[in-house]
């Protein structure tokens, strides 16, 4: 036994064995209650956490933590069974000692868990608080708790790459009959960067959700109160107006549409489909229900479909017919007067193949891609427009909600949300989606999908074209 150890183990035989209790509380979830026994050189350490606004907190007693260093990554053995509770957990915890509150030199990190020393890069057992962190906010959180014997706390934003937001709570800790002048604080973070990015995610949407049906609401408005009023009477204004307000009603309809759609998709994107899907079949019936939109455009369908049961996807059918339609609707909408729309759909790809641009466009980017698997083939369905085309600034932003490129808003009616209910119907199918697309000359978005069965080499000869729409 080291002399450490026999120290120790005097120690906690010689003096009785007290109690430190710490209750975490959380709103809606478990608490977690840790007794441990008191010794020196280092104490009982606890630390309750529960959901998400449990809170950390550590009793300290004994001498000065300086006995305990932490652990290196090669020694994890040396930290003792009190400290390896604050070792495991996944937030960041440091104890932190102070002497002259007028010397910022005086504060010191005496111990850092795994999670601490990770997010900071601490590579020394001791140190300086200021060279760890640098946040005025939490520095003068830290004061609080050493020299205030008041427990404080503090958001502090780091500016990325990548942006990270810590909430920071420094605890006092009472060291009873030791020096009055070395103060002992406990400063627990918790990362709360992807809580900040839901809660901007649900204000933008709600924002935006608001704008694009307070528009029409508007214009309704407008009109039924012209109506109302002096145009009574008047028949062509009449029927005009009254056309406006068709149009409107509908726009809000398709707007009410697309966010049920929305959210059902994401409330089950997390459970991945049992089902089967041809993307040949499903591809057919939406062209044949596009035909009259088509044909009030003079476009044409140039399509390489394939042998029906050659691209079976593991799908949901609904949701992959609504992904075929959204991109099929988007390429009627850019395509040029007279002009045609290509759709292709190939079987039998690895992911590399799946997901590689055919480089015949300027610029390509993967909005979705899935993770490799070996083995797992992909069936896949292309759309093309000859139309305006994206600049390569805008294609990373394609699938936000709302977001559509400036310019396009008035003249192309859409409610901003097609390819945001494709990207999470891809995501959902463990498939991915890529754009590709040349300012002026038009865009190709693919989609695609694990398949069933691991299905022969496809790849068209020859465009089968059907007959003018």
């Amino acid at each position: 036994m080291s002399p450490t150890e026999e120290s120790l183990s005097a120690d906690r035989r010689s003096r009785p064995r007290g109690l430190a209790l710490l209750a975490g509380l959380a709103v809606g979830g478990p608490t977690l209650l840790a007794v441990l026994g008191l010794a020196a050189p280092l104490a009982a350490m606890t630390l309750a956490a529960a959901s998400a606004a449990a809170l950390g907190f550590v009793f300290w007693s004994g001498a000065s933590p300086r006995a305990a260093a932490p652990p290196s990554a090669a020694e994890p053995s040396d930290v003792g069974w009190d400290l390896a509770v604050v070792e495991a957990l996944s937030d960041p915890v440091l104890i932190i000692e102070g002497h002259s509150q007028d010397e910022q030199t005086s504060r010191r990190v005496v111990f850092a868990n795994a999670a601490a020393r990770e997010a900071f890069r601490i590579q020394r057992a001791e140190g300086l608080l200021s060279t760890v962190i640098r946040a005025p906010g939490v520095l003068d959180a830290v004061d609080t708790a050493l020299y205030a014997s008041v427990a404080d706390e503090t958001l502090w934003e780091l500016r990325g790459p990548p942006e990270r937001l810590w909430r920071a709570r420094a605890t006092p800790m009472a060291r009873e009959g030791k020096d009055p002048d070395v103060r002992v604080a406990v400063l627990w973070l918790r990362d709360e960067t992807e809580i900040r990015r839901v809660e901007r995610t649900r204000a933008d949407f709600l924002a935006n959700a608001s704008h694009e049906l307070r528009t029409p609401l508007a214009s309704l408005a407008g009109f039924i109160e012209t109506l109302r009023g002096h145009a009574r009477d008047d028949i062509e204004a009449r029927d005009r107006f009254l056309a406006i307000m068709h149009g409107q009603a509908d726009r809000m309809r398709r707007l009410i549409d697309d966010l049920l759609s929305l959210s059902r998709i994401e409330l089950g994107e997390h459970i991945p489909p049992s089902g089967e899907a041809d993307l040949a079949t499903l591809t057919a019936d939406v062209l044949d229900g596009l035909s009259p939109l088509a044909g009030e455009k003079g476009l044409r369908f140039n399509t390489a479909l394939g042998k029906p049961g050659a691209a079976v996807a593991v799908a949901d059918r609904d949701q992959i017919l609504q992904v075929i339609q959204n991109l099929a609707e988007n390429a009627v909408k850019f395509a040029p007067q007279g002009g045609e729309v290509e759709i292709v759909v190939r079987a039998g790809l690895s992911l590399g193949q799946a997901c590689a641009p055919r480089g015949d466009m300027e610029a390509a980017f993967s909005l979705v891609l899935p993770d490799a698997t070996p083995g797992r083939v992909y069936a896949a369905i292309s759309v093309r427009d000859h139309g305006p085309g994206l600049a390569r600034s805008h294609l990373p932003r394609l699938t936000e909600r709302f977001y559509r490129v400036e310019g396009q808003k008035t003249t192309k009616p859409g409610t901003g949300l097609g390819l945001a209910i494709v990207k999470h119907i891809v995501n959902r199918h463990r498939g991915g989606l890529m754009v590709e697309s040349t300012p002026g000359e038009g865009a190709r978005f693919t989609a695609y999908f694990p398949t069933t069965h691991i299905a022969p080499a496809f790849a068209p000869a020859e465009a089968v074209t059907s007959e003018e729409a």
